[in-house]
């Protein structure tokens, strides 16, 4: 196995960001140990779907700071009460697609790929106008190549194949995301 890890992108991030406060705890901070179990496992599917070891570690690199970058805005209390509520609607549509995610794992034969695209779509939407006015071009540029690659419908059909090469990977993603759930984390 590669020597990637969550953990340590996201410390990464934290340093450049935090640098008082860059240390393995403040990692805790903004992203707990099932997050990271379940970006390990999305690198593995990135990595595996593009055949690309560098692309795949770009989009977790991209998604630990875009999760690191709101997480610091949110602590700071820099939304307004009109972002906040944009906060609660991504929220809400996170949890929507996780439970769907997850459903679609455990009932076979359900899985949607335009359904499931939609849904990262429309986080991806909330998103950008949450950190609209926050982030530069730049973060906006990461949260699209995030969104973007984990919608693609053919990624997403290898990912729910319950034949394919992803099945024990999306077995601990779902798992991770159903905890994260159950703790009301999304």
């Amino acid at each position: 196995m590669d020597a990637f890890s969550s953990k340590d992108m996201a410390l990464k991030a934290q340093k450049k960001i935090l640098s008082s406060m860059a240390t393995r705890s403040s990692v805790q901070m903004f992203i707990d140990d099932t997050t990271s179990e379940i970006l390990d496992e999305l690198y593995i599917v990135s990595k595996g779907y593009s055949g690309n070891k560098s692309e795949a570690q770009k989009v977790i690199k991209d998604l630990i700071k875009i999760a690191v970058k709101i997480g610091v805005l949110f602590r700071n209390n820099r939304f307004s009460t009109e972002e906040l509520g944009v906060a609660q609607d991504f929220k809400k549509k996170l949890h929507q697609g996780a439970m769907t995610a997850i459903s679609f794992y455990e009932v076979d034969f359900t899985f949607d790929k335009a359904v499931m695209s939609e849904l990262l779509s429309s986080c991806r939407d909330l998103l950008l106008k949450l950190v609209n006015t926050h982030l530069t071009p730049k973060s906006h540029g990461r949260i699209n190549h995030v969104f973007n690659h984990y919608s693609d419908p053919q990624l997403l059909t290898q990912l729910y194949d319950p034949n394919g090469n992803f099945r024990p990977n999306l077995t601990k993603i779902c798992k991770g995301l159903n905890k994260l759930v159950e703790d009301g984390t999304i």
